[in-house]
């Protein structure tokens, strides 16, 4: 396979450490990595975003082969993963550095992105609006070498955290089975 065949999608969804491992384990993946984006601060540090002085939002970046798995497939992973009715942040976190964003990198991502919200909207899943912001896609700084696969490098703190942050209960009532 060569290089030009690979595509990069990027998407906010609250912590990181929750975003990597369901689209890691999918077929075509090349890479995930855990990284901030949509803010000022050039190089920003975990300590500064969670500050939220740097505009930044936490994010993973993907890099993806789309004949093997196309960027829609992408988009529905992302939405199971999220509460995409909520703005304000995702599960126990809160703020601006923890909201659900769908970073598009060009305009076929684009429509792609708001047609899979407004089918998501229409379906009728989710009583209250679909709020997810669908928006273009920024300089991408990787997050810390200790933030990078931590499901892998810390399987039980990142289980639990799953569990306490209220994602998983949030996934197994809305979009499981």
């Amino acid at each position: 396979m060569t290089n030009k065949s690979l595509e990069k999608a990027t998407f906010a969804g609250g912590c990181f450490w929750c975003m990597v491992k369901p689209f890691d384990t999918q077929p075509g993946i090349e890479r995930v990595v855990s990284g901030y984006t949509g803010g000022h601060t050039v190089n920003p540090t975990y300590e500064e975003v969670c500050s939220g002085t740097t505009g930044h939002t936490e994010a993973i970046e993907i890099t993806f082969d789309p004949a093997i798995f196309p960027y829609e497939k992408l988009v529905e992973v992302y939405w199971q993963q999220t509460d995409p009715t909520d703005a304000a942040g995702q599960f126990v976190d809160r703020g601006d550095s923890y909201r659900p964003v769908i970073f598009y990198h060009n305009e076929e991502q684009k429509e792609i992105a708001e047609k899979s919200k407004a089918a998501l909207d229409a379906s009728g899943k989710f009583k209250k609006p679909i709020v997810t912001e669908i928006a273009k896609a920024e300089t991408f700084y990787p997050a810390e070498e200790y933030h990078q696969d931590f499901y892998k490098k810390e399987k039980a703190h990142y289980e639990g955290y799953q569990v306490a942050s209220g994602r998983a209960a949030f996934i197994d009532a809305n979009w499981k089975g």
